[in-house]
Parts: C-alpha cells; sequence; structure tokens
C-alpha cells in the first residue's frame, strides 16, 4: 500500500543481514535466500533490520538474505514484471512469497489475482525446488488506525481473506507450503498499538517478530529435509 507513505524501494544484495553472530562457515553453507513481495516483505515504515525477511535470517542461520525484493505498493502483476526478472540472476536457493493487498485495495479482479499466482508459483519452482519456497498470508490491515482509509473495512478484509484462500488454494496444488497465522496475529494490533509502525498502517518491527514466530518453524521444517 502506499497511501502517501515512503517510495517504492528496491532492495538486492542483503546478504547476511540480520546474522552478525553467524560464523563464517555456516555462511559459507547457508541457502541464498530471496524475499519477494510488496510493502510487508520490505518492512516499510520500519528500520530494515526490523523487516520479517531479516529477522528470520537472524534466526535461522541456515539461510543467507542476498535478496529483499519487496516494493511497498507493488500488486501481482508489479511483481511479475519487476521482481520475477530479478529473481534468477541472485541464484535463489530458498524462496518466500507474500502478495496481494494491493491487489485488494486496487480492486484486481479475482481471476486475475489466481492467474498472477499461479504463474509466479510456477516462476518460483523453475527457480527452487518445492521444498524450498514457502508462502506467507497477507495480513489484516484493516484493524489499524488508517486501515479505514482504503475503504470499507469489513469489505477489504473480506477481499484479504478470500485472496489468502486463493494463494494457500495455489500452494496446496503445488505442495508449496503456506503459513496463514500471520492474519491472525495481525488482527492482535486492533487492541495493541505497539504492534502497529509510526505510519498508523503497516506492522511494527514487534508484529513482524510475531510474525517470524510462525514462519520459523516452518523454515526449519523444510530445512531439515535437506539434511
Amino acid at each position: 500500500m502506499k497511501a502517501g507513505l515512503a517510495a517504492a524501494v528496491l532492495v538486492i544484495g542483503l546478504g547476511g543481514c540480520g546474522a552478525a553472530s553467524t560464523s563464517s562457515e555456516d555462511r559459507e553453507s547457508a541457502l541464498r535466500y530471496v524475499a519477494l513481495g510488496d510493502s510487508y516483505t520490505i518492512g516499510t515504515s520500519v528500520r530494515p533490520a526490523e523487516s520479517w525477511p531479516t529477522q528470520l535470517v537472524a534466526r535461522v542461520p541456515a539461510l543467507q538474505l542476498v535478496g529483499n525484493l519487496g516494493v511497498n505498493g507493488y500488486t501481482s502483476t508489479d511483481l511479475i514484471n519487476e521482481e520475477l526478472p530479478a529473481l534468477a540472476g541472485l541464484r535463489p536457493e530458498f524462496v518466500t512469497l507474500l502478495i496481494g493487498v494491493n491487489d485488494v485495495v486496487q480492486g484486481v479482479p479475482e481471476e486475475r489475482y489466481r492467474a498472477n499466482v499461479e504463474e509466479i508459483l510456477d516462476a518460483m519452482l523453475g527457480s527452487v525446488a518445492v521444498d524450498r519456497a514457502l508462502c506467507i498470508a497477507t495480513p489484516d490491515y484493516t484493524v489499524t488506525p488508517q486501515g479505514a482509509a482504503f475503504g470499507s473495512p469489513e469489505q477489504q478484509r473480506a477481499g484479504i481473506e478470500r485472496g489468502n484462500q486463493v494463494l494457500a488454494e495455489a500452494c496446496a496444488a503445488r505442495d508449496i507450503g503456506f503459513v496463514p497465522e500471520v492474519f491472525a496475529v495481525s488482527q492482535a494490533a486492533a487492541s495493541d498499538r505497539s504492534l502497529v509502525a509510526d505510519d498508523g498502517l503497516h506492522p511494527s518491527g514487534a508484529q513482524y517478530a510475531m510474525w517470524v514466530d510462525a514462519i520459523q518453524p516452518e523454515v526449519e521444517a523444510l530445512l531439515r529435509a535437506f539434511d
């Protein structure tokens, strides 16, 4: 989502961010991790170290973040046009995807979003094995102080839930892991404003840490399959 917030920024080459305590041997053997997405992936309105991909690699030294391609305001179409072309060049060995909120905000038809998601997932599987890919649910921004600025909270929430269902179904059809808990975690921001960034819309670093609580076990389960 843009809403007059920070301009879209493409960030590539954040290898090793948040993993200062990892030994050089661990870093050399770590999987090259690339994160695809929108403002929730790049971490709009929080410090770079507080984004959830950076917090994830800080906890999981078996991953090295070599590219966070998330851009504020991007839809699934933007991701296809701008992020996928950069993916192969980063030589990924592990990829995550979180995309959909801007499709909801911009009223992208469900059929178009579904087709885009399928194209994105197939492209991911063209770069990494199925057990080296993971998708994350879109959070519920409607509970934030600025959530109502994007239309009826009830309608927007229903759109987010439907988008998450579309992504979950596409993942299931390809045996790709999916982390749905992020949506429920984000709803705690309705009563705990420490979970909202200073812009009144995006998650705070504290909320992203809670996301990683849900994401980390899924990642580690996938990584154990490599041993």
